[in-house]
């Protein structure tokens, strides 16, 4: 019987209390190379793994992906769509009414950083009201980097035909301070014109399998420990207790 929210029956789902997985994603472009889902493509991805790893064990269904989100540095590129932080606080809040009154458990599984400072804001509301929701989030390989080696190797894993290698080009090093100051404060156009933080250089679908399969993992293990941080964050059984 599938696991999709969307393809259940409400009398499927009557007699239950499962744990909900919402990918959230983002539309914002991912350089000249990669799609504009790549986001809310990894988001679900991992979680449709992890829910598999999970059967047997954990009731669980996998809900619609959120494909909009909060994207407005990137908004200097075509293609880029952006519902802000403020929408994107109030649609978490309201998913999370919703789905608890028929389920026991949310997880928002989230796949684009910028939608942190109002996810996180979103969790800690829906919490204080009484809520079990948490965020879960989609990362590993090199820090502050966009549409460089790590994405582009999700992306070779999942749909390796979405890829345009010919188009790789690499930007300016996400590992410069100046340059995330100066992207959080004027958008990510002002220190890249074609939008790639990092290198694609290297990029290869075994590499990012091997990312997909351990974030998956990660989810999975997380959702069987339950333990939720001070920010909302459901983290990993191996990391509990760890600062």
């Amino acid at each position: 019987m599938t696991a999709r929210l969307a393809e259940r029956a409400w009398t499927e789902l009557e007699p239950r209390r499962p744990v909900v997985l919402l990918p959230l994603g983002s539309c914002e472009q991912h350089g000249p190379h990669l799609p504009l889902d790549t986001d809310a493509a990894v988001a679900t991805a991992v979680a449709e793994r992890a829910l598999a790893l999970l059967r047997g064990e954990v009731d669980a269904v996998l809900a619609p992906t959120q494909n909009y989100g909060a994207s407005g540095e990137h908004e200097g590129f075509p293609g880029t769509v952006s519902i802000g932080h403020t929408a994107l606080h109030l649609l978490v809040v309201e998913l999370g009414r919703s789905m608890l009154r028929w389920a026991e458990r949310l997880v928002v599984v989230n796949g684009h950083g910028g939608n942190l400072r109002s996810l996180v804001g979103a969790v800690r509301r829906l919490r204080y009201e009484g809520r079990d929701v948490t965020w879960w989030a989609c990362s590993g390989g090199e820090s502050h980097g966009h549409a460089g080696r790590t994405e582009t190797s999700l992306m070779h894993a999942l749909r390796p035909d979405s890829v345009r290698s010919a188009r790789m080009e690499s930007g300016p090093l996400g590992s410069d301070d100046r340059v995330l100051e100066r992207l959080m404060s004027v958008g990510v156009r002002a220190v890249s014109l074609n939008g790639v933080i990092g290198s694609p250089d290297g990029a290869n679908a075994a590499e990012g399998g091997e990312l997909l399969a351990e974030m998956s993992a990660g989810l999975a293990e997380a959702v069987r420990a339950w333990h939720v941080d001070g920010t909302g964050r459901l983290a990993n059984a191996s990391r509990v207790g760890v600062p």
